[in-house]
């Protein structure tokens, strides 16, 4: 850990942990139901085509007819529409981050995580549980409610963001974040772990399980979580890293001694925090929509993103299918075996975040992470039928891209939002990292269907030189920050160099 992050560490206290955990797992529990769907696609699949009768006509329920109960004649046509199903989801996902920033910007942000994790928990139960106890097959259906479903999971990422910007400042933010933003692949694996478990009794089984789990999560958010050190009249200076601590009852996790502090001069101190953050709140108004995208490197950034998510998003949304269609696996040791593309960005995030620290700039770690990453994408194009390797690929492939795209959409989201161009006025955090994440989603949500359209015509090899093309682009977009951010490293081991 860098000495800068060791520094502000000690004076962390009990509240940023809860903060850290509540905001970590809320996203645990959202990406776990999210991870549900991909999990579940070849049972899904078998559920909505003709059931073969001795490898010839299809069987047909008895009082039932093939047409009410099953809605494609082939896995080719719902191989497409779970395709489509992806594509519908990531379009109102993204639609909904562009608003759901704002709002996180101007509404508090505990309501707004709340209602976001308790609504889309609800469809997650209605999409995949009560239609199948109902027998209930709607293909109009199952496209609203995946809209309101994308729309509903759109609230969540710009607030938990935001809330962790909050708390925790830019010194040692690379690390901080890096390991924060394993959420994400934490409930990937989570969600791979629970619907593996129970889908010999059903796939409606794996969605009632994680939409049970998340409705519990919004619940506990909603009564533990303080969205920042004002609401309790910390004064910490989170654009610097300073981290004062106020009173008895806001102890740091780890310290050599603690002095005893009059109620007094507490209740002082609180008032005073209390007035100046009224008083910062009152005085600025939030960014605009507009304004935030033409931030310095908002664009560029998000551009980057609309490519390598699309390439994180295929693997999260078609692993499973893929490891199952191409190698014949059983569907539940194919949802196990692509946790390691999880274990790897997992990894990634962590290591990456920490590199950046150290050299106080991203844009570089993040150009030979993704350079790397098109090699290994070639190189699992083409991973033999064995478990083993194809773990091991699998995590080394997870490493190189999940990595980039945690820190991107977590600490560089954090840092632009918290940039020098709108000091004065109250921060975009929300706003901007709405804007990438929202950004990235629509790359990715094109992407789905691509996937499910080059797969059917070309074969699967074609869609992994698909996602090769799509590293590269990111790379290109961001190329302007890499150039400077290396002069600037340059010129900083120069200066060191004449002053030796």
């Amino acid at each position: 850990m860098p000495p800068s992050c060791c520094g502000c560490l000690s004076q962390y206290t009990h509240h940023h942990l809860v903060a850290f955990l509540l905001t970590f797992f809320s996203y645990v529990f959202l990406h776990a139901s999210r991870k549900t769907f991909s999990n579940v696609k070849v049972s899904i699949s078998a559920q909505w085509t003709p059931t073969p009768c001795n490898g010839s006509a299809p069987a047909f329920s008895p009082g039932e007819t093939w047409e009410k109960n099953h809605l494609f004649e082939n896995e080719e046509q719902a191989t497409l529409f779970l395709g489509a199903l992806d594509t519908i989801f990531l379009f109102s996902y993204a639609v909904g981050l562009y608003l759901s920033g704002v709002i996180g910007d101007r509404v508090n942000l505990r309501y707004v995580l709340c209602f976001g994790l308790c609504g889309s928990a609800a469809v997650d139960f209605v999409f995949g549980t009560l239609t199948e106890w109902l027998h209930v097959y709607n293909v109009y259906l199952y496209c609203s409610l995946w809209v309101l479903n994308g729309l509903l999971q759109s609230t969540v990422w710009p607030c938990v963001v935001a809330v962790m910007a909050n708390w925790f400042g830019k010194t040692g933010r690379g690390f901080i974040f890096g390991l924060w933003s394993a959420c994400a692949s934490v409930g990937n694996i989570l969600g791979a772990f629970l619907a593996s478990s129970v889908l010999k009794y059903g796939y409606e089984y794996a969605f009632l399980v994680t939409s049970v789990v998340q409705f519990g999560g919004g619940v506990v958010l909603f009564f533990g979580l303080l969205t920042s050190p004002n609401e309790i009249g910390l004064t910490m200076d989170c654009q610097t890293g300073l981290c004062p601590v106020d009173a008895d009852t806001h102890r740091p996790l780890m310290s050599d001694g603690e002095e005893e502090k009059e109620d007094d001069a507490y209740d002082c101190h609180y008032q005073s925090a209390q007035h100046q953050y009224e008083a910062r709140q009152g005085s600025s108004k939030a960014v605009g929509f507009f304004q935030a995208f033409c931030l310095p490197g908002v664009l560029p950034y998000s551009l980057a993103f609309a490519c390598l998510k699309l390439v994180n998003y295929s693997f999260f949304f078609w692993l499973p299918f893929y490891l199952s269609n191409n190698y014949g696996w059983k569907e539940a040791e194919a949802d196990r075996l692509s946790m390691w593309y999880d274990v790897g960005g997992i990894i990634g995030g962590t290591v990456q975040g920490l590199v950046t620290d150290f050299l106080g700039k991203r844009a570089p770690v993040l150009a030979l992470s993704l350079t790397l990453a098109m090699a290994s994408l070639v190189g699992y194009s083409h991973s033999p039928n064995d478990k083993t390797i194809n773990a091991v690929l699998l995590a080394v492939t997870g490493f190189l891209i999940g990595g980039p795209s945690n820190m991107i959409s977590s600490a560089i989201s954090a840092d632009l939002g918290r940039q020098e161009a709108i000091k004065g006025s109250r921060e975009a955090l929300a706003t901007v990292t709405g804007i990438v994440d929202g950004t990235g989603s629509i790359g990715a949500a094109g992407g789905q269907y691509l996937v499910s359209l080059i797969e059917s015509k070309l074969g699967w090899i074609y869609v992994f030189y698909f996602f090769v093309v799509m590293t590269g682009g990111s790379i290109v977009f961001i190329t302007p920050m890499i150039l400077t951010e290396v002069r600037a490293i340059w010129r900083e081991r120069q200066t060191r160099h004449h002053q030796l």
